[in-house]
């Protein structure tokens, strides 16, 4: 069978899109390319706030069915510039909302109750779920104040979304809801957020974000660092009006009516404020030690690639991705991370003497985007840990089903998946349950590529091998603009309806993704 070009790939979608247009793509960024929002509150000066540590929730109880917790969804304030009080929607009420720890094997039941003045749809990004749990964009849960918008929900469009995406597959629930994931997945660094259809992007900008972290005994038994030497980074940005309220230029500021946003951020939405664990460009003090640090990029559009400025070169050793641990660890000058990915990398403090400083920047940002964190070498220290050769074994997926392909693109304002807007009722992919399927996917712009339901791995680039950034398993990674990649994906975990989509969050509102119907 002849391998399909680039152009028959386009054309699949519908387009007729010539090579230089791609070119042209890549390099303009034009009214589509993602848009920087410039804050208007008070500042802070960078690296003059501590980094908040994260503590693990406890579980309400524990039991033979799993650990349980409770989780109120309210409105809430947080002072995450100094001196003002910012109004957060967030999960228990915090941004970023509460920390999750579970242990591979043993279920985790979180209860949530909705006190917002929206409904919400929780995804637990990462985590391999039925799809009645995995967060599907029409599955909400109402606030008891819509409870007769629930009653009457015919699917997607009762509370004045897109009313020609109506899902009579939907799952919609009032006031109260619980989510059971039952954690049969290795240790990884997951998250979860809110997935509301037509209005992620501004439901996330307000601060439903957390962090969940599932841990095993392959991962415990290595002596990488922990304790007080793990640490979780939820980096994001953020935008500030001049009364320090997060700025998200939406149509509708209750997010009640049609969904909309301005023009000046349909390509994604941008802050001038760079947050890691909610706090603008903080500082960490450590030991002269290795560190494993946890990195989620967090942010609705941004792409960064980290860098470590110190007195000496500096590298991040990999050692885990999106779903958990590498084979090897792989040695990085810079992270390139798009939007949801993970990495999770070791840093050797040690290399560097005490009273130093090392400040984590972000090439792809200037000004304030191009600052992140600094860390703050403190004192000599004991160190005990080290990295190993070989981390754990990942037997490579190899395609023995269909090959498939996924083209994002654009028509006018309309984002796309193989020339078609997204449907939730009407599959856009029927995927075979237990099969390792071939799916070539191609952008005509910068998306990155998310999958629900199951880890893919990445075959190559183009004509090429995996970039520098593919290893392991994953469930989110960089489409270039005008590239394509070929992936290696196997469901093999439920049957049931599961999403792709871009996780540029204001490309997903706007409709840029794909049903799939896996049986």
């Amino acid at each position: 069978m002849t391998r399909p070009t680039r152009r028959d790939l386009l054309k699949l979608a519908g387009l007729a899109l010539a090579p230089a247009a791609l070119t042209a793509c890549a390099s303009d960024g034009g009214t589509v390319g993602p848009g920087t929002l410039t804050s208007a509150a008070r500042l802070p000066k960078p690296y003059t706030l501590p980094l908040p540590i994260p503590t693990p929730a406890k579980p309400l109880r524990s039991g033979p069915d799993g650990d349980h917790y409770d989780m109120t969804l309210k409105e809430s304030t947080a002072e995450i510039l100094p001196g003002y009080s910012t109004r957060i929607w967030g999960y228990d009420g915090t941004f970023p909302g509460t920390y999750l720890e579970a242990r591979s094997g043993t279920p985790m039941i979180v209860s949530q109750t909705n006190l917002l003045s929206v409904p919400v749809a929780t995804h637990l990004h990462g985590g391999i779920a039925p799809p009645s749990q995995d967060g599907f964009p029409t599955d909400l849960l109402y606030p008891r104040g819509l409870a007769h918008l629930a009653t009457g929900h015919a699917g997607h469009g009762a509370h004045g979304g897109h009313t020609a995406m109506n899902d009579p597959h939907a799952q919609v629930s009032t006031h109260q809801r619980t989510y059971a994931f039952p954690m049969r997945q290795r240790a990884a660094t997951l998250w979860y957020h809110d997935h509301r259809m037509d209005f992620t992007g501004a439901q996330v900008w307000k601060g439903l974000v957390g962090l969940c972290v599932v841990r095993d005994d392959e991962d415990d038994t290595l002596p990488l660092p922990r304790g007080n030497r793990e640490i979780p980074l939820l980096i994001c940005d953020r935008a500030f009006d001049a009364d320090g309220q997060l700025a998200y230029p939406t149509t509708d500021p209750t997010l009640l009516g049609a969904p909309g946003m301005a023009e000046s951020i349909m390509g994604g939405a941008q802050g001038d404020v760079i947050l890691v664990n909610g706090t603008p460009w903080p500082y960490l003090e450590v030991d002269a030690a290795r560190y494993r640090l946890r990195l989620l990029n967090a942010s609705n559009a941004r792409y960064y690639e980290l860098r470590l400025d110190g007195p000496a070169d500096s590298r991040f050793t990999q050692i885990g991705g999106d779903g958990g641990l590498l084979s090897a660890p792989v040695r990085h000058a810079t992270l390139r991370i798009s939007p949801a990915e993970r990495f999770d990398v070791i840093v050797d403090f040690s290399r560097y003497p005490a009273g130093s400083t090392v400040t984590l920047v972000n090439l792809a940002g200037t000004g304030g985007a191009g600052q992140v964190m600094r860390f703050h070498i403190t004192r000599q220290a004991a160190d005990d840990s080290t990295i190993p050769d070989r981390l754990s074994d990942i037997p490579a997926l190899t395609p023995d089903g269909a090959h498939r392909q996924l083209v994002f693109s654009r028509n006018g304002s309309q984002w796309q998946i193989n020339g078609k807007p997204f449907n939730p009722a009407v599959p856009h992919l029927r995927p075979a349950f237990g099969t390792t399927e071939r799916w070539t996917v191609l952008s005509v712009e910068r998306h990155p590529f998310h999958l629900h339901g199951a880890f893919f791995q990445v075959l190559g680039r183009g004509s090429a091998g995996p970039g520098p950034y593919d290893a392991g398993w994953k469930d989110t990674v960089e489409l270039a603009p005008g590239a394509e990649i070929h992936l290696a994906v196997r469901f093999d975990a439920y049957r049931g309806r599961y999403l792709a989509h871009c996780h540029n969050l204001e490309h997903e509102d706007m409709a840029m993704m794909a049903t799939l119907q896996v049986g």
